[in-house]
């Protein structure tokens, strides 16, 4: 409610998004949290994780927050090694999403791992597991995926669709 630089009160512009010192002019605009997510791929196969509060039998890509002066290819790098115990090989940016609740930017990354061999951390998932295109389209009972409109959804539908 107050500027930081000079004590005068604020108020609320540009549709919420901004904090304006009447006094100074000074703008305040909100944090904006840098997360990764990830797909990580090994020849034929995806890795899709599963947290324990996800829906039954829903799997995701994995994801995690950017450390403070960490670059994202490393984030990448430390997520997946945290989460899994594997290593990558190469990583390539895909897409980025708005992510409203908590202030997050998503990045969309595709990775290749070193190996397949998982370490999960069960503190982090409930599970993690490799999955071949045709296991995700025609498993029984069905897997469930993140919702259509989820960037973690776009990465495994583009790679559905490459083969």
């Amino acid at each position: 409610r107050f500027c930081g630089a000079c004590g005068g009160t604020t108020q609320v512009t540009q549709g919420g998004h901004v904090r304006m010192c009447r006094a100074c002019g000074l703008e305040v605009f909100p944090r904006t949290d840098p997360a990764v997510i990830v797909l990580v791929t090994s020849g034929d196969r995806c890795l899709l994780g599963r947290s324990a509060r996800f829906p039954p039998g829903m799997y995701s890509t994995l994801a995690g927050f950017v450390e403070p002066a960490e670059g994202l290819e490393d984030a990448v790098r430390r997520e997946v090694a945290e989460e899994v115990g594997l290593e990558l090989l190469r990583i390539r940016y895909r897409s980025s999403q708005p992510w409203p609740f908590p202030q997050s930017l998503m990045l969309g990354f595709r990775a290749e791992a070193a190996g397949r061999e998982l370490r999960i951390d069960r503190d982090e998932l409930e599970d993690a597991a490799w999955f071949t295109r045709r296991e995700l389209r025609s498993a029984e009972p069905p897997v469930r995926l993140p919702g259509a409109d989820s960037i973690a959804r776009f990465l495994i539908e583009e790679w559905l669709f490459e083969g």
